[in-house]
């Protein structure tokens, strides 16, 4: 393995992982309702800005590229349901 690869690899687990606590919060906490639709914002932009960057490193065949925002992507986007359901429970009650 490249140098490059394996730089790579520990970025793309670094980055993935630090998104990881957020993802535990929206959660555990998907069950109450909120009006804060600030995390949403930041979710959608998230998920649009990581799936962008999986298309780019698809392109290359860069494997840390793909791992790390296929992985990021998925958390964003569960951030993302949890997040507009909260709001829509507000929105109900």
């Amino acid at each position: 393995m490249e140098i490059v690869t394996l730089v790579g690899l520990i970025a793309a687990t670094f980055t993935t992982v630090s998104l990881f606590p957020q993802l535990l919060k929206s959660w555990r906490a998907r069950w109450k309702p909120t009006t804060d639709g600030t995390l949403v914002t930041f979710a959608m932009l998230f998920c649009v800005g990581i799936f962008l960057w999986l298309v780019y490193g698809i392109s290359l065949m860069d494997l840390p590229m793909i791992a790390a925002n296929t992985l990021s992507f998925l958390q964003g986007l569960i951030i993302l349901i949890v997040q507009v359901r909260r709001l829509k429970m507000k929105a109900a009650a």
